[in-house]
């Protein structure tokens, strides 16, 4: 496939952002007493998240960093969830939660063994400062981190998936598109990029229900990133 790199969604693909912070949640809990259904509380953040950048790609507000834009759901949600009792400093920190996402438990050997023959990205909504830091507290070994920041223009916008290719000095099918979300895989693969599924059941919570990975049109469907490292022979 001539492929030279790997281009990782982040959040729900390389980690658990519903754990995360159901977990953060908790430790705030514990920290201030604040009662609050974290599940329902996490559900309802990231349910805003496409809403929100929805409104940025369509200009109806100008460019604002995903940071900017969790901080203000979250002032929504406070409202929403009736939560008392917490200060400017506490609701920051708070907001910063994205910041501290864990990896899935393959995320990072899968990653080092897909970075010992590929050139391994992010290329993430995700703020650039927001990457750094999850970088550093999840362990995760890229060669390099790409955020949409950089081009003003957020997922799935095509401008997005070039800005890659061009900083990396490499052709659309030189580079392959891994995500556990169909929508981010075909705007990708729409340009040229080689794209690989990854299956993440567990992103919204246990599902009890019987898990089969679909057969998508995609270049490699993967359990995990030790099976897309697998079959990609690394």
């Amino acid at each position: 496939m001539q492929l030279e790199a790997l281009a990782f969604d982040v959040f729900g693909t390389v980690v658990d952002w519903r754990g995360s912070i159901v977990r953060e949640g908790k430790a705030l809990t514990k920290r201030t007493g604040v009662e609050v259904d974290w599940k329902q509380f996490a559900d309802a953040w990231r349910a805003e998240y496409r809403p929100a950048i929805d409104r940025v790609r369509h200009h109806e507000i100008p460019w604002t960093k995903l940071d900017e834009l969790h901080r203000q759901i979250l002032d929504q949600l406070i409202e929403r969830f009736d939560v008392n009792g917490l200060n400017g400093q506490q609701i920051s920190t708070f907001n910063r939660a994205w910041h501290r996402l864990t990896p899935w438990p393959d995320a990072v050997a899968g990653l080092k063994r897909l970075r010992s023959r590929y050139i391994v990205t992010t290329l993430s909504n995700g703020n650039t400062s927001l990457l750094i830091d999850m970088a550093k507290y999840a362990q995760l070994p890229w060669d390099c981190i790409f955020s949409t920041e950089l081009c003003h223009h957020y997922k799935p916008d095509p401008e997005a998936y070039l800005m890659a290719a061009e900083l990396l000095d490499l052709a659309p099918h030189q580079i392959m598109m891994v995500a556990a979300h169909h929508e981010d895989l075909n705007a990708a693969q729409a340009l040229g990029f080689k794209t690989a599924f990854v299956a993440r059941p567990l992103e919204r919570g246990p599902n009890p229900a019987d898990i089969t990975i679909p057969d998508l049109p995609f270049n490699i469907v993967a359990k995990d990133f030790g099976d897309l490292a697998d079959k990609l022979g690394a």
